[in-house]
């Protein structure tokens, strides 16, 4: 949880009710209450609700409660269980649910009947690889995309409260249709997930000697399988057909690169391989962010002596320069009493940092752009 620094003007007036106070709904409850919102908060677990609670993430949920938005944070599979309770019972609030599918709970509701009127569904696209109340935080939200699905019954003011909610957390609102939604994320974060966890599970088999040699570039590309089976099962089960394209292309590709691979010397084998680099190298430039869309940040490769104080002495340095850190990413040598400590700067400013940090005794590995 982070500490809020001072209660902000909020968008959203009124209790927010918030049903699930795992990561995603305890982490809504802080930002929330951090901003002065009277937020009550409600779960079948009443440990991780107490937990929740302890940490400041909101109140108990009472009887008498009359919110003005409720946002439904459980599980994928009893999403449109909890959505269809929660119309019921507040008939005056509107319903967000923050569920990674968007379709599958939607279609299950119109089959019940349900009235959807005051029901818009949305995503923020946020999280961490652990879950739960104890791993909330107030500002995960924060720059990230949230999906708003709204649909021709949605009325404007509905609309204005959910985009509210994700403005008051510092998230940037995105309106797609359902069926948009889940074939964005199917190719940005639940492929992704499958693929990280395959390469991943064949390190469980590797000799330790080979994975003494992992380095960031692995770590990067593995991070995302420490996430949790049991959530996975349930996303990757309600977006199933929109993954199953993705992979069914991927596995094509892979296939191809593994023939090429076959016979190196086979006519256009190595144009196959170049083709596939390239292609990752532009796909690459697409995303959006510093490093990708009109990437103008230049790296710095500075080596960090394995002792207290380095990181801090470092930026502190890199403030005299008058340097401002874009980015920042840090790899540890196995077996070395150092780290790199990758800096991303502005073009303009690589000289004075290369300079001044030598300068003051710094060992600069590498300048990449």
């Amino acid at each position: 949880m982070s500490e809020s620094t001072g209660v902000r003007s909020a968008r959203v007036q009124g209790t927010v009710r918030i049903v699930g106070a795992g990561l995603l709904g305890a982490s809504i409850g802080h930002a929330l209450s951090a901003n002065g919102i009277d937020v009550a908060l409600d779960d079948t677990s009443p440990a991780q609700l107490r937990l929740a609670i302890d940490y400041g993430a909101g109140r108990a949920a009472r009887e008498d409660d009359r919110p003005s938005l409720v946002v439904v944070a459980v599980p994928p599979d009893v999403t449109a269980d909890v959505i269809e309770r929660e119309l019921a019972r507040f008939p005056d609030a509107v319903v967000t649910d923050v569920a990674s599918v968007k379709l599958e709970p939607l279609r299950a509701l119109r089959e019940r009947g349900a009235d959807l009127r005051r029901y818009i569904g949305s995503h923020p696209l946020a999280g961490r690889e652990r879950g739960g109340a104890i791993a909330a935080r107030a500002d995960i939200f924060i720059g990230r995309p949230w999906v708003v699905c709204r649909d021709e019954e949605t009325s404007a003011s509905d609309l204005a409260l959910v985009e509210a909610l994700a403005l008051d957390l510092g998230a940037t609102p995105i309106e797609m249709s359902p069926e948009e939604h889940d074939r964005a994320v199917a190719l940005v974060s639940h492929v992704p997930q499958i693929v990280a966890s395959l390469l991943a599970g064949r390190f469980v088999d590797a000799p330790d000697g080979s994975l003494r040699l992992a380095g960031q570039g692995v770590r990067d590309t593995t991070r995302i399988a420490a996430s949790a089976p049991e959530l996975w099962v349930q996303i990757l089960g309600a977006n199933s057909a929109p993954v199953v394209d993705v992979l069914d292309a991927l596995s094509a590709d892979l296939a191809e690169v593994a023939a090429a691979l076959r016979d190196v010397d086979m006519p256009g084998a190595r144009r196959a391989v170049a083709d596939t680099i390239r292609r990752g190298n532009d796909g690459v430039e697409r995303l959006p962010g510093k490093h990708g869309q009109n990437r103008r940040f230049e790296t710095l490769v500075v080596m960090v002596d394995d002792t207290p104080g380095q990181l801090g002495r470092l930026f502190g340095e890199l403030g005299e320069l008058g340097v401002n850190v874009e980015d920042l990413r840090l790899e540890h040598s196995p077996g070395a009493q150092f780290g790199l400590a990758e800096i991303s700067v502005v073009p303009s400013a690589v000289r004075a940092a290369t300079e001044g940090l030598e300068a003051r005794g710094w060992r600069i590995a590498s300048i990449n752009d």
